[in-house]
């Protein structure tokens, strides 16, 4: 895509800027002790780190370590590359589910999609099969055709109509970014770092997401890969490796935000870090492969990470 004319803030960072950095299957916990100490970690220098014990829900939770760093990193991604769903906007719950419902009811079928069986149906990659699979598991509905390929066209057409509902949802702006989406994208851009998304959902409505609610100017700057661009969805690579070819850049230097255990797959198979930043309906799925996890990206004062944080992760990857 073309780039217009757009001035993101510069990255800084500075020792008052704090993160929260989750490592998998730790317990270490924060705030406000009057601990304080320096401390090497992926490359920047952490000083002031203070730590608080904290209660986390069950004992399946992650770690959570705040820590400031007083450097900026000697080096940043080449490419920071983006799942749409449940990253960019948590959609799924209050937006696909929603448009699928109200595109089953339109066409009197007798059809719901709960909140629980969506869930279940995120765990199929494509969101044709999804429709295909809980058919194929239920029944067909009556008014559906009885013939493989008339059944084809019956998916494509409710998928068509499902994403005309759920762009309609986009263009009012009912579904706001999660927080810190913008503020991460604007910092990538303004170091000339690439970005893009990467999503198994139909084009239009990715685009509509980066259009409408990160704005034409950052649109303009950000390549979309949606839908059929390639012929195997997540878990498989595909995606991420078409992205970082066309970048024009090295798998080794992307680092992806991923929402899920079936996109955190697709990264790491390519070859690439990456940091979860988990939704509504992945909270409890494993992530045990993951670079880093967090709740979100975050913004001012409650920012969990920064560009920084993600080209540190080229540097030494965190372990728990």
């Amino acid at each position: 895509m073309a780039a217009n004319a757009i001035s993101p803030p510069s990255l800084t960072t500075s020792s008052s800027s704090s993160k929260n950095l989750c490592f998998a299957n730790k317990t270490v916990l924060l705030p406000t002790s009057s601990l304080s100490f320096s401390k090497t970690v992926g490359g920047p220098k952490l000083s002031n780190l203070t730590l608080k014990k904290r209660t986390l829900n069950s004992g399946k939770g992650f770690g959570v370590v705040k820590c400031m760093a007083s450097g900026a990193p000697s080096v940043l991604p080449k490419a920071l590359l983006f799942d749409c769903d449940g990253v960019l906007v948590d959609t799924e719950k209050d937006g696909h589910r929603i448009s699928f419902n109200d595109t089953f009811a339109e066409k009197e079928l007798g059809v719901t999609w709960d909140v629980d069986l969506y869930g279940e149906l995120l765990k199929i990659g494509w969101l044709n099969s999804r429709m295909t699979a809980y058919f194929n598991k239920v029944g067909w509905p009556e008014k559906a055709p009885k013939s493989e390929e008339e059944r084809k066209e019956f998916i494509a057409a409710l998928h068509k109509r499902k994403t005309e509902l759920f762009m309609a949802l986009i263009e009012k702006k009912l579904l706001p970014l999660r927080p810190g989406v913008a503020k991460l994208i604007d910092q990538a851009l303004g170091n000339a770092v690439k970005v893009a998304v990467c999503s198994t959902s139909n084009e239009k409505a990715v685009s509509a997401v980066v259009s409408f609610l990160l704005g034409p100017e950052r649109a303009e700057k950000i390549q979309i890969y949606a839908g059929d661009v390639v012929p195997r969805k997540k878990p498989d690579p595909a995606i991420y490796l078409l992205a970082a070819e066309t970048l024009g850049v090295e798998p080794s230097s992307c680092v992806v935000v991923e929402d899920s255990a079936i996109g955190l797959a697709a990264a790491k198979a390519a070859g690439m870090k990456c940091i979860v930043t988990k939704s509504g309906y992945t909270g409890d799925e494993d992530f045990v492969n993951a670079d880093a996890v967090f709740d979100c990206i975050g913004d001012p004062p409650e920012e969990r990470f920064d560009l920084a944080f993600c080209g540190s992760l080229l540097e030494k990857q965190y372990v728990s």
